[in-house]
This record gives structure tokens, C-alpha cells and sequence, in this order.
């Protein structure tokens, strides 16, 4: 009977696969198909994560193709994907069988054309320059003559012969020559990082420190001047703490680093014009300015001079002016000896008024007030005597009954310290004995222990476990060579020394090996 409820499946020939299975058949035929593609198209909802992989999607009017492209290839890209910008992609196409997705793999990144790369650079222009980075007010003054320059360039190009040579014939200084790559990959990062080591360097420090910094490179195609246009190399420019001259390309030739350096020069060998005056020009001036110095002191001292001479003859003649003073000095000294003898006069008429009254009753009561006075004034000194006198006495009292107890505690506490100096002392002195016995004890078991080992060590414990020691004319014999040139050896035991002369070394049993044939 037929089960109802059971239904067998028919029959098939189609294969069955497994998702893994289906996914990697897939992989294996987008892979192969598209190993290597060149895409254009614009790009759209860029993305880095922390890990560094770049993840982007390409885009046209009708379809959209998502990207990525690893850290390592990330770091060699050129140009950097950014949203809206129109690139050509090379890479490869692959599948992602987590998401059921296709997608490519990016290897390097260039703009579709000179237009889409202005289009960047303008876009990040603008950027920059909304942050005040390219604002002249915050740009530095060039030094007149800088002591030491430092140059960011290649050492191997002719930027940097033309720039040493201009200096060497303008004024010699003192160069530094930071190298970095002026183009590809690692220009940007190079020059970023020699400007801020050439602001790191400490001021006296051993190697000396810029006061100017010229980062130079001759001139190029956009694309290989496009490392002086990366935000990293504008932002260190800007933040420069030496001034800083850009000499990139030639005079068309404008990079974004021109915008943020404090002056920009047109050609590298401008830039080293600028950078220094001409010695020869300034002797020059200076040689002028001197000349022009020396005749104006002359031409002040021959004005002052004559000036002097027009003041003098206004000047009235010297026994015009002491006429008068004359005349006046010979009035006083006749009316000197009149007034002299009036004023002598005067002078005896008020001591005669006074010695008038000076009676000796008059005298005798100034004595008495002068002694009664001087009487009260004793008086009030012994007073005043005496209470200092008590004072004196109650403080001393006072200090008295204080220190008999203060010597007490004194010749206590010296007592005390003095037992317990003697008992350190004693016990110091019981350690003092036995020290010299212990320690004669400790190097004498220390002494046993030295000669046991010397001993053990000693090649004659050596000659008891079977060795010999073989020696030729009077030294030891360590080899096969030495034994055989020696003209007589000598064996050492454990039990004594046996010698062989030269005979003995010669003699050897009968149908046996020759006996000196082993020493």
C-alpha cells in the first residue's frame, strides 16, 4: 500500500552547491575576466576608517561601483581620492562573499585630466585660505642678512648648485642642506618634516639654526609638482617659526606652498638673490656713507668755527666790561675803614651797657639758683638710682631661684650621659678584644679552604688520576714536533721522574714500532 503523505523527489542531473562553493566559482570568474581595469568615474562618499584602508564608491549618471584600496597602497597613491573628483582607477575586480557584493580593488588613483586636478587644487585653495592661511598679515619679515640658511631640495638636482652659487657670489653664508624627494610619493611627508626640523633645532644648540628657509625645486608638469599643493606641506609652512621663501617651478609655475611661505621667489636662483644683499653693493654704500659722514663732521666744524668767530667779535672787549666792577670795588675800599672804626664804636658802647649790670649780688643769686637747682637735680637722680637699683636686685633674685634648678637638671643629665657613655664604651671594648681573635679565626679557615682547593687544582692531583708531564731540554712538551728536535726528555708520575737520554729516546724492540716515535 502507497503512502499518501510521502512525496519522492524526481530524479535530477543539475549539480548542487554549497554557497561557499557558488561563491568562489563566482570570485574565480570576475577575477579572471577582470584581472586588471581602468576605471573612470566620479568619486562619492569617501571613507578611512582607523585601520587605513581608503574605502570610496566610483560613480556615473547610470551606475555605481564601490572601491577600496588598502593602507600599504593608500600610502603610494599620488593623488588622494576625494568626493566629487573625477579619476581614473587602476586596479583589479574582486568579490566580496561576506555581503554577496562585487567590487574593486584599488592600486592607484590619477584625476581625469588637467581640469579635474585645478578643479582639487582650487577646491583646497579655497579651503586653506579660509582658514587664514594665507593671510599676509601673519607673514614674517625676511632677515637683511641672514647667518645660516637652511635649503629643502634634492642634493642631486641642479636647484641646489645654482642656489650655493648664487650665494657664493652675492655673500657667503653658512648653508644647510635638508634632502627630500621634490617629487612622487614621499615628497610631501619629506618636505612637511624638514620644516618642522629645521624650526625644532634649538637656538646655541650644536648645530646651528636657521634664520631663513629656502625650499626650492626646478620647474615641472603639475602632476610632479602636486606634493608642494598637499595640505601637509602648506599647513608646516604656515606654522614655520623661521621665515620661510618658496622657489618651486619656475615664474608661471604657482604652488599652494606659495600662498603660506612669507615671500615667494620666481626661480630657485631668485630665491637666493632674495635671501642675501650683494657684499660688493654694500661695501659700496658703505665706503659712500663714510665718505659722506667724514665731510659733513668737517663741514659742522668749519660752520661751528665760524660761528664761533661771528660771536666773538659781537663780544664787548674785556676792560669795558670789568670798568664798572673796577670803580665800585675802589668805593667800597675807601668807605671800608670808616665804617670799620663805626662799627668798633658801636660794639664798645653795648659791652660797656653791659658790664654796667653785672653786679656781684647779681652773680651771687645766679650761683645760688644754679646750686639749688643742681641740689633737686641729685635729688632725683639718687631716687631714680635706687628703684633701678631694686629692679636690678628683684630680676637677679628672680633668675637666681631659677638656676640652681636649671644646674640640677644639668649635672643630671651629664651623669646620665656620661654612664651611658661608659657602658658603650665597655662594650666597644669587650668587641675591640674579640675582633682580632675572630677575625685571625676567619682568615686562617679561609686560608685552609684557599690551600685545599690549590691542591685539588694543583697538576699533581692531576699525575695521581694517570696523566705525566713530558719535558724537552728543561721545558714541557705539548707537542708531537717539539718532542722529536728535544736532545733529551724528561717523564714526570705521580711517584717521580724518569729521564731518557738520547740513546734511550733511540732504542726500540726488536720487529716493534719505534718507541720515540711517540713522544
Amino acid at each position: 500500500m502507497t503512502d499518501l503523505f510521502e512525496d519522492t523527489p524526481a530524479p535530477s542531473n543539475s549539480p548542487e552547491f554549497t554557497v561557499s562553493e557558488l561563491s568562489g566559482a563566482v570570485k574565480k570568474v570576475i577575477e579572471g575576466e577582470f584581472g586588471l581595469v581602468r576605471v573612470r568615474g566620479e568619486v562619492g562618499r569617501v571613507s578611512r576608517p582607523a585601520s587605513g584602508h581608503l574605502y570610496f564608491a566610483l560613480k556615473d549618471d547610470r551606475a555605481s561601483l564601490d572601491a577600496v584600496s588598502w593602507k600599504g597602497q593608500v600610502a603610494k597613491m599620488q593623488v588622494r581620492p576625494e568626493e566629487g573628483m573625477e579619476v581614473i582607477a587602476t586596479g583589479r575586480m574582486t568579490t566580496f562573499p561576506g555581503q554577496s557584493k562585487y567590487q574593486l580593488i584599488v592600486d592607484d588613483v590619477a584625476p581625469a585630466g588637467a581640469g579635474a586636478l585645478m578643479a582639487m587644487l582650487e577646491k583646497r585653495k579655497a579651503a586653506l585660505s579660509a582658514e587664514g592661511l594665507f593671510d599676509p598679515a601673519r607673514k614674517k619679515p625676511i632677515p637683511y642678512l641672514p647667518e645660516v640658511i637652511g635649503v629643502i631640495t634634492s642634493p642631486s638636482g641642479a636647484v641646489i648648485r645654482d642656489i650655493l652659487h648664487r650665494l657664493r657670489d652675492r655673500f657667503p653664508r653658512h648653508v644647510l642642506i635638508w634632502p627630500v624627494a621634490v617629487q612622487g610619493q614621499n615628497c610631501a611627508t619629506e618636505v612637511a618634516a624638514a620644516i618642522k626640523g629645521f624650526s625644532a633645532i634649538a637656538p646655541g644648540g650644536p648645530i646651528p639654526r636657521p634664520d631663513l628657509i629656502i625650499v626650492a625645486r626646478g620647474g615641472g608638469s603639475l602632476e610632479d609638482l602636486w606634493g608642494f599643493n598637499e595640505e601637509i606641506v602648506v599647513r608646516a609652512a604656515a606654522a614655520s617659526e623661521i621665515p620661510l621663501i618658496s622657489a618651486v617651478g619656475h615664474e608661471t609655475d604657482t604652488t599652494l606652498i606659495d600662498y603660506a611661505s612669507d615671500l615667494r621667489a620666481p626661480t630657485p636662483t631668485a630665491a637666493a638673490e632674495l635671501a642675501v644683499p650683494v657684499r660688493l653693493d654694500l661695501i659700496a654704500s658703505l665706503d659712500a656713507l663714510t665718505a659722506r659722514q667724514s665731510r659733513g663732521v668737517a663741514q659742522t666744524l668749519q660752520r661751528r668755527d665760524q660761528r664761533l668767530r661771528d660771536l666773538t667779535r659781537a663780544l664787548p672787549r674785556l676792560e669795558s666790561l670789568l670798568a664798572t666792577p673796577r670803580q665800585r670795588l675802589d668805593t667800597a675800599g675807601q668807605r671800608l675803614g670808616g665804617a670799620l672804626g663805626i662799627a668798633a664804636a658801636k660794639k664798645r658802647g653795648t659791652y660797656a651797657t653791659i658790664a654796667s649790670r653785672l653786679r656781684p649780688e647779681a652773680l651771687l643769686a645766679l650761683i645760688a639758683r644754679r646750686a639749688e637747682a643742681l641740689s633737686n637735680a641729685d635729688l632725683r637722680l639718687n631716687d631714680r638710682t635706687a628703684r633701678a637699683q631694686e629692679r636690678k636686685h628683684a630680676s637677679f633674685d628672680k633668675w637666681a631661684s631659677r638656676l640652681a634648678p636649671a644646674l640640677t637638671r644639668l649635672i643630671s643629665d651629664a651623669t646620665r650621659k656620661t654612664a651611658e657613655g661608659r657602658a658603650k664604651l665597655a662594650a666597644l671594648d669587650t668587641r675591640l678584644q674579640v675582633a682580632p681573635t675572630q677575625r685571625l679565626v676567619r682568615l686562617s679557615q679561609r686560608l685552609d679552604a684557599l690551600d685545599r682547593t690549590r691542591t685539588t687544582l694543583g697538576y699533581a692531583e692531576t699525575l695521581k688520576r694517570g696523566y705525566a708531564v713530558v719535558r724537552g731540554d728543561g721545558h714541557v712538551v705539548t707537542s708531537k714536533t717539539v718532542a722529536e728536535k728535544a736532545l733529551a726528555l724528561e717523564i714526570e708520575f705521580a711517584d717521580g721522574r724518569v729521564t731518557l737520554g738520547p740513546r734511550a729516546a733511540k732504542k726500540s724492540k726488536p720487529g716493534g714500532p719505534e718507541q720515540g716515535s711517540l713522544f
